[in-house]
């Protein structure tokens, strides 16, 4: 059973008169929107999100405050918040404290969350009708909300197929079987990594379809659309339906199965395999996501990663097809209500909302404010430019590693069919694997872990080379090739993401291209230190363990 985190106050019996309770309640929400705007952006969230009080930083690396002076091309994973972003989630605090006075904080809040629905629709050009809007803390915790709702119309058993899952997050492991992926959920309370949510009487099946062999390498896409058609064909055989969780794009910018693979599974099982999309990486384009959502997938997306928000802003986007089912729903498991509060679905599914506590959860709130401002900003920049400045980021990047030694490049995925219409400027990849070598060896995954941390440290004291070790940087974190080998490698990442294009954008065409340039010589200045830490990694190793890390 979950029991509460609470950090404010004594808890209330229950005999006490309700109205009392609920002015107390609006009153503490009041008093925490008070708090600092860093701890509020960094609520709300599961332990992953908090910040060490000596380091300033996640375990990501990042701050919840604006760090301009930090190289980033950490998209794949997280990004510090940007001076903008910052300053629309102060605004949007100091707006809804305005209209909390006016309207009391829980239809204030309501209404702005309603409202957040609308403008993220009108960034990714969806219209009402298409889709509807669920928030999440994170994209794991989406990934429960689709299976929360998979379940209850199925109500049936059910047979979670993953696509890619050794380049998904590590929760969906847990997730994809209704268990708890964390010791804490976003909402404060303690819960059992790994054991089911309560309510889950029988433990929904999984099978986990991996891109990469035991040898570190990828399975073909063929072979891969056999996979998933044949674990398809086992579970239907047994008696299951089927949550198909499938991939758009992966840690390594992968996409799987392929569309003509999706196209014989609708054919073949029409009504018997839910589609949901893990699209958390928001590397593919408007018209392609509006063609999932068209299909009747459930698509996850997030407004980190590509567009830079703040780490942990997740939502769940539900077609106009299952939309109208779902407010017929009337059993929810119990356990549900520790991960999501009645705003985090839309306002006109009254009878599904009314299962969820009344319960702001601030920081999530905020970090999409902010994401959304990243979102906007980058659809403001014109479409050309988008595109070439993604090419031109890529090509320099490929030109840097050319003629760097012990870096190399993972090869990009080859994609059939008319991609470009599809995905727009995302067509094109964005981000790019280093595979990393010593002595013609590629390096090991606890050795990648040591170089991605050391990027993130001012290494100035230990350095001879005080301009190579003097600015802290974030990449991608490491990703395992080949995890069941007995000995596997990894990469790390450079990544291009929003706020790049943003930040580069000039409609002087000469002033655009400088500031490509500083991104590409920010680019060169990190190989060189990964270059560095390659040559000092047993020094490294000696300075981990004399931390204690």
């Amino acid at each position: 059973m979950a029991t509460e985190v609470s950090s404010h106050g004594a808890r209330f019996e229950a005999m006490e008169d309700p109205s009392f309770r609920d002015r107390s309640r609006s009153a503490s929400a009041m008093a925490t929107l008070f708090e600092p705007l860093d701890r509020l952006l960094g609520s709300g969230g599961d332990p992953r999100i908090g910040i060490d009080p000596i380091s300033g930083l996640n375990e990501y690396g990042c701050r919840l405050a604006p760090c301009p002076e930090v190289p980033s091309f950490a998209s794949s994973t997280a990004t510090s918040i940007s001076g903008r972003a910052y300053a629309r989630a102060g605004r949007a605090r100091e707006q809804l404290m305005r209209s909390a006075i006016a309207d009391g904080i829980e239809a204030a809040f309501d209404a702005r969350v309603e409202a957040m629905r609308h403008e993220l629709r009108g960034c990714l050009g969806l219209s009402p009708h298409q889709a509807d809007v669920v928030f999440s803390p994170s994209g794991t915790d989406a990934q429960l909300q689709a299976l929360l709702l998979i379940r209850a119309l199925s109500g049936s058993a059910l047979t979670t197929i993953v696509v890619a899952a050794d380049q998904t997050g590590s929760g969906t492991e847990h997730t994809a079987r209704g268990h708890h992926f964390n010791v804490v959920t976003a909402n404060g309370m303690r819960v059992r990594k790994g054991e089911p949510v309560a309510g889950h009487a029988r433990s929904v099946e999984s099978i986990a379809l991996g891109l990469i062999d035991e040898r570190g390498e990828f399975h073909t896409e063929a072979e891969t659309d056999l996979r998933v058609l044949g674990a398809i064909e086992a579970s239907i055989a047994n008696g299951n339906h089927v949550l198909l969780q499938i991939m758009d794009s992966s840690k390594l910018g992968w996409r799987a199965p392929s569309d003509r693979c999706l196209d014989e599974i609708s054919t073949r099982w029409h009504g018997q395999v839910q589609v949901v999309v893990d699209a958390c990486q928001m590397r593919l384009g408007r018209p392609r996501l509006r063609k999932y959502l068209d299909r009747g997938y459930l698509v996850i997306v997030t407004g980190s990663k590509f567009f830079t928000g703040p780490a942990f802003s997740g939502a769940l986007l539900v077609p106009a097809s299952l939309a109208g089912k779902i407010d017929g729903i009337t059993a929810i498991a119990p356990g549900f209500t520790d991960y999501f509060s009645r705003s985090d679905w839309p306002c006109h599914w009254q009878n599904l909302r009314s299962r969820f506590p009344v319960r702001e959860n601030f920081g999530q709130w905020l970090r999409w404010e902010a994401a959304l401002e990243e979102i906007r900003a980058y659809h403001r920049v014109p479409d050309a430019f988008r595109h070439s400045a993604l090419a031109v980021f890529g090509e320099g990047v490929r030109q840097i590693m050319a003629v760097t030694p012990s870096l190399g490049l993972l090869p990009p995925q080859q994609r059939h069919g008319d991609f470009d219409l599809d995905d727009e400027e995302l067509a094109q990849p964005t981000i790019f694997p280093l595979l990393i070598r010593q002595g013609g060896r590629a390096l090991s995954p606890a050795d990648c872990r040591k170089i991605y941390r050391a990027l993130a440290q001012d290494a100035r004291e230990a350095a001879a080379d005080q301009e190579i070790a003097a600015r802290p940087c974030l990449i991608g974190q490491p990703v395992v090739l080949g995890r069941g080998s007995p000995d596997p490698v990894a990469v790390l990442r450079i990544c291009a993401g929003a706020r790049l294009v943003t930040d580069a954008w000039s409609s002087d065409q000469e002033v655009a291209g400088r500031n490509l340039q500083r991104q590409l010589a920010d680019v060169g200045a990190i190989v060189s230190r990964i270059e560095w830490l390659v040559a000092h990694i047993d020094d490294l190793n000696s300075m981990e363990a004399g931390r204690g890390v």
